[in-house]
């Protein structure tokens, strides 16, 4: 088996950088793999009494992938495609679960794989810019400012807790198990599907 069988695995050995960014390029691929290819009603399962939902997962993430590298990387606005929807990226993010019933199966992809080739190239900018110790917009009250390391653990963070709801929802829906997506996987749904960098 080659790297090029699994690119989304970090490096057994590289800098601090390469780690991070390769640990959360690994669960985006784990979660993409978990919610791919199903139809509007695989993507409104629910398991239990849980309102999760992998097409509310779908969204939510892609607008956590905007949020952070928008919002409080720069300070700049959300902007597209959440104020098209009316969410200027501020209070209560739970309308992305409840919005996405809402949604197509091609809408949700597509705001994912949109919102990740965003946050890559926000986030390739900010480190060239600076790297992990680039302080960021993100203010706590007493005016220290957050570096963008921080941005980027609460993003795996982020990613660790819902790629493990997927777990159970995927399972639910057609049984499919598995820590890490099999060698050679691609999406088959979405932009992303269509030959875009997983």
């Amino acid at each position: 088996m080659t790297d090029s069988d699994r690119p989304w695995e970090p490096p057994l050995a590289g800098s601090e950088v390469e780690h991070l960014t390769g640990a959360l390029d690994r669960l985006r691929t784990t979660f993409r793999w978990k919610a791919d290819d199903l139809d509007a009603a695989g993507l409104r399962a629910r398991v239990g009494a849980s309102s999760l939902t992998l097409g509310g997962l779908l969204k939510h993430l892609a607008a956590a992938e905007d949020h952070l590298f928008t919002i409080r990387l720069s300070g700049e606005p959300i902007g597209a495609p959440w104020d098209a929807m009316g969410w200027d990226g501020s209070g209560d993010w739970e309308f992305t679960f409840a919005s996405a019933a809402d949604d197509t199966p091609e809408q949700l992809y597509a705001l994912w794989d949109g919102a990740v080739e965003r946050s890559r190239a926000r986030l390739d900018a900010a480190l060239a810019d600076g790297g992990l110790d680039r302080l960021v917009h993100l203010t706590w009250p007493d005016g220290r400012r957050a570096g963008l390391r921080r941005l980027v653990c609460d993003l795996i963070e982020e990613y660790g807790r819902h790629t493990g709801h997927a777990d159970l929802l995927r399972e639910a829906v057609d049984g499919r198990v598995g820590e890490d997506p099999p060698p050679g996987w691609r999406p088959r749904s979405g932009p992303a599907g269509r030959g875009a960098r997983s």
